[in-house]
C-alpha cells in the first residue's frame, strides 16, 4: 500500500501559517498557487555566488540575514545576474526572514519568474524549526482505512475486520471501560516519519460512530472529552473476523504477524470471534502484551525458553542412574 502523496500550495501555506510563521507577502498574490511538493527547504548559498549546477529544483528557497547581505556586496548588475541564476529553477516559493528589508530589483526578478515573495519577522533558525514539521505532515503520503481506531492504555488499536464483524460495538464497550476513540469506520493515516503512522477521522466525521439499531451517536457529547482525541499513532492492527473451524489460530503468540500499511510493517494479531468471547477484555491484553513487549519482556519466548530448559533438565535427570 503505497498510498497517496499530500497536496499543498503556495496558498495554503500562507493561510494557514502566516500567523505561525509571521508572514508578509511582498509579490502579487497571483503566485501563490504554485506548488510546494518537497518537504527540504534550502537557502540558495553557493548558487548566490554563481554556482548553479546544484540547485535542488522544486525546492522553497530561504533568504537569511548572510544571503540579503551577500547581495549587498555585489554590484546592481551582479546582484539581478544571481537572483536570475536562482530564480531560473522552479522554485515555489521565496521566504525572506528576520523582518529584513527586500529591494525592488529583488521582487522585479521574482516577479518575473512569476515565484511569490515572503517575508517573516522570525529568525532563519526559528522558521526553519516551524516550517520544517509542517511541511513533513502536509506532504506526507496518506491513505484512508477501512476501521476503528482506539487508544487503549496509550496504544493506538486499529481494529479492522468484514462489516458487521463488531468493530465498532468494540470500540464503544472500550470507550465505556475508560478508554478513547480516535476514529470509527474511516480512518485518515499519514506516513509521518520512516516507520510512524497517525490516524485520525474525518473532519466531517468527527467522533461519530454508527452503531446498528441505534444509529448515529457521538461519542463526545455521551461521554465527555476524556473519551475522544484527535489522533493516534497507529500501533497494532487488531483484525476481527468469525471463527472458521476449518482455519488453524495461532495459541502461542510465536508466530507473529505483520501488516504493511504505507510501507510501514505493524504488528497484527487476528482475533476470531464466537458467541461469548469478551473481545474488550481481549483488546485490553493485546494493549498491554504490546507495551510489554516494548519494554522488553516477551511472554511468549519467555515461557518457551522456560519449557525448553525444563525439558532439558527433564532428560539429564532421566539418563542418570545414580
Amino acid at each position: 500500500m503505497n498510498g497517496t502523496p499530500g497536496t499543498l500550495t503556495v496558498r495554503e501555506l500562507f493561510d494557514v501559517k502566516r500567523e505561525r510563521l509571521q508572514l508578509r507577502l511582498l509579490t502579487d498574490d497571483a503566485a501563490l498557487d504554485r506548488s510546494v511538493a518537497d518537504t527540504d527547504i534550502s537557502s540558495p548559498g553557493l548558487a548566490l555566488a554563481g554556482f548553479t549546477q546544484r540547485v535542488p529544483a522544486g525546492r522553497t528557497q530561504v533568504f537569511g540575514e548572510t544571503e540579503m547581505t551577500y547581495l549587498r556586496t555585489l554590484s546592481l548588475e551582479e546582484q539581478i545576474e544571481r537572483l536570475r541564476g536562482v530564480f531560473s529553477f522552479p522554485v515555489p516559493a521565496v521566504f525572506v526572514t528576520k523582518g529584513q528589508e527586500v529591494p525592488e530589483h529583488f521582487l522585479a526578478e521574482a516577479r518575473t519568474s512569476g515565484i511569490p515573495v515572503l517575508v517573516s519577522e522570525l529568525t532563519t533558525r526559528d522558521f526553519y524549526q516551524r516550517i520544517k514539521p509542517f511541511l513533513e505532515s502536509a506532504l506526507a503520503p496518506y491513505t484512508h482505512l477501512h476501521g476503528s481506531l482506539a487508544d487503549v492504555y496509550g496504544v493506538g488499536l486499529l481494529f479492522v475486520g468484514p462489516s458487521g464483524v463488531g468493530k465498532s460495538e468494540c470500540v464503544l464497550d472500550l470507550v465505556e471501560r475508560g478508554h478513547r476513540l480516535v476514529a470509527d469506520d474511516l480512518v485518515i493515516t499519514k506516513r509521518v516519519a520512516d516507520d510512524i503512522l497517525i490516524g485520525r477521522g474525518h473532519e466531517m466525521q468527527r467522533h461519530h460512530m454508527e452503531i446498528r439499531g441505534v444509529g448515529i451517536i457521538d461519542i463526545g457529547a455521551l461521554f465527555g472529552i476524556r473519551a475522544i482525541r484527535q489522533q493516534k499513532r497507529i500501533e497494532v492492527v487488531v483484525h476481527l473476523e468469525h471463527w472458521d473451524e476449518s482455519r488453524s489460530y495461532d495459541r502461542t503468540g510465536l508466530d507473529r504477524e505483520t501488516e504493511e500499511i504505507l510501507g510501514v510493517e505493524i504488528p497484527r494479531v487476528t482475533v476470531p470471534l464466537n458467541p461469548g468471547k469478551n473481545i474488550t477484555v481481549i483488546s485490553e491484553v493485546v494493549a498491554m502484551n504490546h507495551l510489554l513487549r516494548y519494554s522488553g519482556v516477551d511472554s511468549a519466548q519467555a515461557f518457551a525458553s522456560h519449557l525448553r530448559e525444563a525439558l532439558q533438565t527433564r532428560e539429564y535427570l532421566e539418563s542418570d542412574y545414580e
